[in-house]
């Protein structure tokens, strides 16, 4: 899970003070103490943690916290506020220009991610109607062009490339060119990395910088490095004209220290996240959600755009009327576990709903090893067991386990989680008016849970 140790760290220190009705300025340096080692274990640049928890203990101190009735909670709140802050604020988005194409330079070292997530970010263009056109401006890495060219595949994007016995200068050049004519209105041009940072390399991007005068140029950093994330970001800004960065593998970050320092160290924004390595995987990031999600609050925004995104409208309708109905059987709750898939992790998706324990989302997850057995189960029924299930009597179920080669014990689990979900979609469908009362996007209730 994305923050797991610092996520855990925080709400512990925090959670000491809510409980409390008043606060002395000795809970605070307590609290802070906490706050400040959590950080610095999550591998935050020193200099940013020490003046994000002066300004903590600055506002902590002050009348509206020591005099209100519930000081831990307003705590929590500045918090809250100064952890936005130093992500960024508010989400900063791609400035497409006036006059197409927009031209989008992506560089950074070897290795952090550049050609896959320029392939993610024309994917994710793409379904907000823009046209790109990949560039494949690599022409050292063996096997970059084609790397390039298959992720150009995968998503449905064409890709651009003279081979690499030409300049990437003249590559981009060109590039934008064939954008035009094919009325491309946005070019992603993918540069060469090396493991360190080089005069070569700086030259060769400043050279294309001027070449194509890019709106925007993304630097790509890996978010594992923690702080030579950072050091790298810092080193790139101070050469090129970056206008914010794209941060990979934030997934497999339990800490968390590059994404909050960066912004404070460059004065660059985040612009994207890549949180998997699926196409689809890569998110614009916004500073708010984050900081919710890192002290326990969720993340409800997040939550419906991964919803709407993924769910089919016309299956959560026909869902919807099958509970109205109590026809919901079986078929439907395969439907609804691969739609779920669909969304990435469970663990990471709980995680998102406010007040969920975050210690109890631990090693919660649907892979794919679970939706082929429950499938397999469900496949070998019979029709009238699938829309029947309370027909399923013992000699039934040994018949079905061994047509799914499960167990019977693993059977008994599917039939429970099913009763289970029935039950819950009962109880929610009481919460449906309210919801819609609200203005829920989904007209009452999550589509999967319908």
């Amino acid at each position: 899970m994305i923050f797991e140790n610092l996520s855990d760290k925080l709400q512990n220190a925090l959670g000491k003070l809510t409980g409390k009705g008043k606060l002395t300025e000795k809970d605070i340096d307590a609290a802070m103490r906490e706050v400040k080692l959590a950080l610095l274990e999550a591998d935050v640049n020193y200099k940013v943690v020490k003046d994000f928890v002066k300004k903590i203990k600055e506002r902590a101190l002050g009348a509206e916290v020591m005099e209100s009735l519930t000081p831990g909670q307003h705590v929590i709140k500045i918090v809250n506020e100064e952890l936005t802050d130093l992500m960024g604020k508010s989400e900063e988005k791609i400035q497409f220009s006036s006059k197409p194409p927009t031209v989008i330079l992506l560089c950074g070292l070897q290795g952090a991610g550049k050609t896959t997530h320029a392939g993610k970010l024309a994917h994710l263009l793409t379904k907000q109607n823009k046209k790109p056109l990949l560039v494949a401006g690599d022409i050292y890495r063996p096997a970059a062009i084609k790397q390039l060219q298959v992720v150009g595949g995968n998503v449905n994007v064409p890709v651009f490339t003279l081979g690499d016995q030409i300049s990437p200068v003249e590559i981009a050049k060109k590039g934008v060119e064939e954008a035009k004519r094919l009325g491309r209105d946005v070019v992603l041009i993918d540069t060469a990395g090396r493991l360190h940072i080089d005069s070569d390399l700086m030259q060769e991007l400043k050279d294309i910088e001027s070449a194509v005068s890019p709106d925007e140029i993304l630097l790509v950093v890996d978010a594992m490095t923690g702080q030579d994330a950072v050091n790298v970001a810092e080193t790139f800004s101070s050469e090129l004209g970056v206008t914010g960065i794209v941060l990979t593998k934030l997934d497999g970050d339990a800490r968390g220290g590059a994404a909050l320092s960066i912004r404070s160290v460059t004065q660059k924004p985040i612009k994207y996240i890549g949180v998997g390595e699926k196409m689809d995987e890569l998110e614009p990031f916004h500073p708010d959600r984050m900081a919710s999600r890192i002290l326990g609050m969720g993340d409800v925004l997040s939550f419906i755009e991964k919803a709407q995104n993924a769910i089919d409208d016309k299956k959560a309708k026909e869902l919807e009327e099958k509970f109205r109905s109590q026809s919901y059987n079986l078929h439907d709750f395969l439907d609804q576990l691969e739609q779920m898939k669909s969304l990435g992790p469970l663990e990471d998706l709980l995680a998102m709903v406010p007040g969920m324990d975050s210690k109890a989302l631990k090693g919660i997850n649907i892979g794919e090893k679970d939706i082929n057995r429950i499938q397999a189960m469900i496949q070998s029924m019979t029709h009238e067991e699938r829309d029947h299930p309370e027909i399923i009597n013992n000699s039934r179920k040994k018949r079905i386990a061994k047509g799914a080669g499960v167990t019977t014990s693993q059977l008994n689990k599917l039939l429970k989680q099913f009763k289970d979900t029935k039950k819950l979609m009962k109880q929610m469908g009481g919460m449906q008016k309210k919801m819609k009362k609200k203005g829920n996007p989904f007209g009452g209730g999550f589509p999967f849970f319908k």
